[in-house]
């Protein structure tokens, strides 16, 4: 099954930035090959659901094993079945209205 999903991860590392830790997440997503996009507050991941939950798994266990102790990940998923679309689509149907 196809999903689209808007991932936030935020590592616990007692420092106010976390961009690095953010970066690597966000690379882990990019080397599985699915189509991302980095926002301001998360990455927009879409493809195979299974796929998908490996890759949030992969960047718990690589940040855990970077030293941060706790990592709190929001994840908003969507899926559809009467047709493809991508997150590129579906930004493009708001702006067409705008």
């Amino acid at each position: 099954m196809k999903v689209i999903a808007d991932i936030c991860v935020v590592p616990f590392t007692g420092r106010v930035s976390v961009r690095e830790e953010v970066a690597k997440a966000h690379g882990l997503l990019v080397k599985t090959g699915l189509p991302t996009q980095l926002h301001g507050y998360g990455t927009n991941i879409e493809g195979d659901f299974d796929t998908v939950m490996a890759a949030l798994k992969r960047i718990h266990e690589e940040l855990h094993a970077g030293g941060a102790a706790r990592i709190s990940t929001t994840i908003r998923l969507g899926s559809r079945i009467d047709k493809q679309q991508s997150v590129q689509d579906k930004i493009d149907a708001v702006k067409g209205l705008l």
